[in-house]
Order: structure tokens, then C-alpha cells, then sequence
């Protein structure tokens, strides 16, 4: 979903900017910049960003800044962590952003797209690690498949939300004709996200930041 400059206030429009853009300040200095200096890790995140940017561009829509199209928010989260992943998503959203000419909702689509999915993501994740054995398949079906589910689903209400107090749309349409093609695309972002994420810490256990194979798949 990309919401269009015409839906929203330019109070919000405001307040949203200042918002996001303190948060990219903060994921600026608490992001782990020598991980970049390790072979490959640099070239990975320039491309997974640019692969979230191509699952964006694969997009269906109802209504104007009604789109749908996966996120690739969770994936980047355990390949990177939360800051990475926000960052990540910045450079795909600003990409996209520049190919469709929005500008001005930049910032709270930044927000609904980055923010909040790595978030619950991450948050997801943290809580898993900490009350759940290091387990492989725990890994892949909770923090990969559940988590971007559940991520999708909540960035879907989210905009909803965002769009009825907005006053673009009505919330019972938005309810009834929005949201449970949100809740269809949570599925596939689940699948997809846990698939993506079975195949690189098979392969490419290095590559993914929240997956210790010693831990996860030695003696188990």
C-alpha cells in the first residue's frame, strides 16, 4: 500500500515526517555499521532492498492509495535486524517514491511500510528467543512465517484506521472491501517470507543476523 498526498491531511502530513524522520536519525546511529565491512554484507542489503522494491512494483489496487502488494519487512528484519531493516525499506520506499512523484506522504508511508511491520517483527522475535528453545523449525515457522503474517495483517488495520480518521474513506468500506484482501495478503507474505527464510538458513545461515546455526541446528 502506498498512501497518495491528496488522502491525508498536511497536518499529518507534517507530524509523520517529523516522526519518521527522527527515527531514521536513530536508526542511523544505532545501526551496526561495521557488520558492512564483513564480505558480502553490504552487496546482500543493497540487494535485498532492491528485491523488496521489485515485490513492491507487484501491486493490485481497489481505489486510489488502496494497493496491495507484499512487504518483505520480517524478511529484512532477521536478515539484518530492526535497524538495518528500517533503513533497508527507506532506500526501497525512496526509490519508489521517486518513480511515482508522492512525496509528500513519503514519510507516513514510511511509517505504515517500515516502521511499524519491522517492529512487530522484531518484537516478535525478541519474544520468541527468550521464551522458546533454539529450535529450527520454531525459528522458521514463528519468527519468519507467523511474524510476517501477523506484521502484514497489522500494517492492513493500520492503514485502514489511518485512512478512515483521515477522513478518505469510510471505515465500514474500508472494512468490508480492504482489509480481508489484507488479511489474503498476510497469508502470502507468510508463505513467502518463510519460504525465503527456510532457503537461506539452510544455505546461508551467515547471511541471516537473528540465525546462529550453532545454536539452532548443532546437536539438536
Amino acid at each position: 500500500m502506498n498512501l497518495i498526498d491528496s488522502l491525508i491531511p498536511a497536518s499529518w502530513l507534517l507530524i509523520s515526517l517529523l516522526l519518521f524522520g527522527a527515527v531514521l536519525i536513530k536508526a542511523a546511529f544505532a545501526a551496526p555499521w561495521a557488520v558492512l565491512k564483513k564480505p558480502g554484507v553490504f552487496n546482500l542489503l543493497l540487494g535485498a532492498s532492491v528485491a523488496v522494491l521489485a515485490f513492491w512494483q507487484i501491486k493490485t489496487g481497489i481505489q486510489p492509495g488502496l494497493n496491495l502488494h507484499l512487504l518483505g519487512a520480517t524478511a529484512l528484519t532477521l536478515l539484518f535486524g530492526p535497524w538495518f531493516a528500517i533503513l533497508g525499506l527507506g532506500l526501497a520506499l525512496l526509490l519508489a517514491t521517486a518513480w511515482e512523484g508522492t512525496w509528500h506522504a513519503f514519510a507516513l508511508n514510511g511509517l505504515l511500510m517500515a516502521v511499524l511491520p519491522v517492529t512487530i517483527s522484531w518484537w516478535i522475535y525478541r519474544l520468541v528467543d527468550s521464551k522458546l528453545p533454539n529450535h529450527f523449525f520454531i525459528y522458521v515457522f514463528l519468527n519468519a512465517f507467523v511474524g510476517a503474517g501477523v506484521a502484514m495483517a497489522a500494517v492492513g488495520f493500520a492503514a485502514c484506521v489511518v485512512l478512515a480518521q483521515a477522513g478518505a474513506y469510510p471505515f465500514d468500506y474500508l472494512m468490508q472491501n480492504y482489509l480481508p484482501y489484507f488479511l489474503l495478503m498476510a497469508w502470502s507474505e507468510a508463505v513467502t517470507t518463510g519460504m525465503i527464510m527456510t532457503i537461506l538458513v539452510a544455505y546461508k545461515p551467515h547471511w541471516v543476523a537473528t540465525f546462529d546455526d550453532t545454536q539452532y541446528i548443532d546437536g539438536k
